[in-house]
């Protein structure tokens, strides 16, 4: 029997000596490791009779949590990749944190905030998805992407940065007070939602054209590489769990070289900028001194899986090492893995586990459909099906042929485009 100790870390940013100290309080009931979620937040897995002393301890550090279930969802950002993957924007660190401090409730949606010149961070996996104006310098585009459907709506209207945290709570607020019509039901509009909404007073203006999402390219996420004059470093587990003892020593040499944040990503991996040169070496005895390995394949860092899922976990290593036999090349795609009715899984290509018998708790004849999203763009929803009801032996195969599949609309995409400009 485990339970499983939620703790947010809003747009990804952690404080090392916080860390530290959630840690330490794992360290006491001799738990050794833990992981990151999709949502950018730490899960900690325990007996049950571990919960309350920990729980205890997280009290003392006047610490939110949340116990086997998120009904305060994280609130994601791309925080992480601004300056490291993402360059000449006007969304800036001390931005980010300002709209992040702005909310000061605990949101029950799912809420996003990301700059719109990236696909390190997906953007349209929460309720509430606020986009930075590629334009005009702190306003917004709004994607309300209704819970628990796959129905979304795109405002007219541009937000300014500091009405965005007035205009998410009055959003859900009318959503969660109208779930018969805003929730689970493929029948919700955004045109009933925002004829509830009283924009009086807010800095808003109309959009002049809808956003226009970016072309997925995930950055290669890990390794120590420079940046302008400092180093970023980037540390990705295959297994999804971190050492206690090595994420202790990891916060002390935070604290000691001056780092005063690091991030945890939607890929379930930490990220540290902002490492001096001559700290450098420092960074490397850590790595060796816990055998940290760096420079995995792409093919096997391209994978999105669901939280807390050993299952999807054995699904991702079995298709990886399918993938290396033949060398697929996995560029520019990301592979999702959904074992459960309603989550969301960000991805180009989504493997999806169900059964052929389903009923009253009884599940027969375990198979795969493998989906393709709208022009396997992981910010639209899903465009067709590639193929269904596979069983696991053939799923390498099938899934190979998918990617090049991939490949093949993308050369004709690109030869189109060049016919458009002859």
């Amino acid at each position: 029997m485990i339970s499983t100790i939620f703790i947010n870390f809003r747009g990804g940013i952690i404080d090392p000596a916080n860390l530290h100290n959630i840690l330490i309080a794992v360290n006491k009931i001799k738990i050794r490791d833990v992981h990151f979620g999709l949502r950018q937040q730490l899960l900690v897995d325990m007996e049950h009779y571990s919960v309350e002393p920990f729980t205890a301890e997280l009290d003392k550090l006047e610490l939110a949590y949340e116990i086997d279930e998120c009904k305060h969802p994280n609130i994601c950002s791309s925080y992480p990749a601004a300056g490291v993957f993402i360059g000449d924007s006007w969304l800036s660190e001390a931005i980010y944190k300002n709209v992040l401090d702005s909310i000061d409730y605990a949101p029950m949606l799912k809420i996003n905030i990301c700059d719109n010149n990236q696909s390190f961070t997906p953007i349209l996996t929460g309720n509430i998805n606020w986009i930075a104006s590629p334009s005009i310098e702190n306003f917004w585009h709004l994607i309300i992407r209704f819970p628990k459907t796959n129905v979304i709506y795109e405002w007219t209207m541009l937000c300014h940065t500091n009405d965005i945290a007035s205009v998410t709570k009055k959003l859900e607020t009318i959503i969660l007070q109208h779930p018969d019509k805003f929730v689970d039901t493929e029948l919700a509009n955004g045109d009933d939602l925002f004829a509830l909404f009283n924009s009086d007073g807010l800095n808003i203006q109309p959009a002049e054209s809808p956003v226009v999402l970016p072309p997925f390219n995930l950055p290669y996420y890990e390794g120590l590489n420079r940046y302008n004059d400092k180093y970023w470093l980037g540390i990705y587990r295959r297994d999804e769990l971190f050492s206690v003892p090595f994420l202790i020593k990891l916060c002390r040499l935070c604290m000691q070289t001056g780092i005063t944040q690091l991030c945890c990503t939607s890929w379930k991996t930490i990220l540290i900028k902002g490492i001096e040169e001559q700290d450098k070496e420092k960074w490397n005895l850590l790595l060796e001194e816990f055998q940290i390995n760096m420079r995995h394949a792409a093919n096997e860092l391209n994978f999105q899986v669901e939280d807390n899922c050993p299952e999807g976990l054995d699904l991702k290593t079995y298709l990886v090492k399918n993938l290396s036999i033949d060398d697929t090349r996995t560029f520019g795609i990301c592979i999702g893995i959904k074992t459960r009715k309603k989550s969301e899984v960000f991805s180009s290509i989504l493997v999806r586990q169900r059964y052929l018998v389903d009923f009253l708790g009884i599940k027969l004849f375990k198979v795969y459909d493998i989906l393709c999203a709208k022009d396997f763009n992981p910010n639209e929803r899903t465009g067709e099906i590639f193929s269904r009801d596979n069983p696991k032996f053939v799923m390498g195969e099938q899934l190979r042929r998918c990617v090049l599949y991939y490949y093949q609309h993308r050369a004709k995409v690109v030869k189109g485009k060049a016919l458009a400009v002859k």
